[in-house]
């Protein structure tokens, strides 16, 4: 309640004399949170509050510029106190591609989704965000055995199972680092696109990094809250890659390539999620992410099924899930 009310003097600091309501807007799985304010004419504002020895805005701010001069639709940064945490933005409405997004409309917004992508990307500069490097790569990988086997399922590994675990994640780190790198979201999926104008309106980059180039391919098509079939996604990713390849984008020249690329990036994702989904529920009490595990399992088997040199992983998932049946969990 003290940040609200600090919120809402800051606000009417800067707005004298107008009236305007505050009500939550939205979180995140961050310490971040979203108010709306509306003013008598209507007009709608979002103020991010970051508080500051929980979250540093200064990330978001040179992310926004970056994505800004890129030309995609991200919010204006209308007042700022980095200081304290606060942000004044521009209002990119409440329809995310998850609410608004149906069969009818899916392919017109993937396909704005995929142009913005191909923007961002193409702006790309090395030295500007953090490298999404072996050390950060790897750093994700082992969130999979600390939260998500040790914590959440509760499975102690054995050394062989330590060992076909280490032995995959140098393949998936191999081939993740090998990929062209450009600008990374790191989150571009369903939950962060608006339905807006111009579309998409794109949220939630202040973790952006310089890496793989199909690591938001990834997020967008094997989205953990949304699931389409998989012979529609393969056709918007044939779609990128055309149109990445036309516009110069460093894609590899064969496509059989570039999705081997893609499905081991999803691979190192998914292997992440399910750690950061567990942590967030061990730890710090969100448990709203549990009913999206299932979705990340199942993308996650998918691809190990796929090649031969992810089996010790399937094997692993395999025998989590015996074990997990008979400990009331399912993948």
């Amino acid at each position: 309640m003290q940040r609200q009310r600090e919120i809402t003097e800051w606000l009417a600091g800067l707005a004298p004399g107008k009236s305007f309501s505050l009500a939550p807007a939205s979180a995140d799985a961050s310490f971040r949170r979203y108010f709306r304010a509306t003013f008598e004419d209507g007009a709608t504002r979002v103020i991010m509050d970051a508080p500051p020895e929980r979250e540093d805005v200064r990330p978001w701010l040179h992310v926004q510029q970056l994505f800004h001069d890129a030309g995609v639709h991200v919010p204006e940064v209308l007042a700022a106190d980095p200081g304290r945490g606060f942000l004044l933005l521009s209002d990119l409405g409440s329809t995310t591609f998850l609410a608004g997004l149906t069969e009818a409309s899916a392919d017109d917004g993937y396909r704005a989704a995929l142009d913005a992508l191909i923007r961002i990307q193409l702006a790309s500069r090395p030295g500007q965000l953090p490298a999404y490097d072996r050390v950060l790569l790897r750093r994700e990988l082992d969130l999979f055995p600390d939260w998500y086997l040790a914590k959440h399922v509760r499975v102690p590994l054995s050394e062989r199972q330590r060992g076909d675990l280490e032995s995959v994640f140098e393949k998936i780190l191999a081939i993740n680092l090998a990929e062209p790198a450009v600008y990374v979201h790191r989150d571009y999926h369903s939950r962060n696109l608006m339905v807006a104008q111009p579309n998409p309106g794109i949220l939630d980059f202040q973790d952006a990094v310089y890496g793989p180039i199909t690591y938001d391919l990834v997020s967008l098509f094997k989205d953990a809250y949304v699931e389409w079939p998989e012979e529609r996604t393969l056709d918007w990713l044939a779609r990128y890659w055309q149109a990445a390849r036309k516009a110069g984008l460093p894609v590899r020249a064969d496509f059989g390539d570039f999705h081997r690329d893609y499905e081991w990036m999803g691979v190192q994702r998914h292997v992440k999620v399910l750690g950061i989904f567990a942590r967030l529920y061990h730890r710090d009490g969100k448990d709203g992410y549990l009913k999206d595990m299932p979705l990340v399992a199942r993308y996650l088997r998918a691809a190990c099924e796929r090649y031969r040199d992810l089996a010790p992983l399937l094997r692993l998932l395999d025998e989590i899930e015996g074990r997990e049946a008979k400990a009331g969990y399912t993948l």
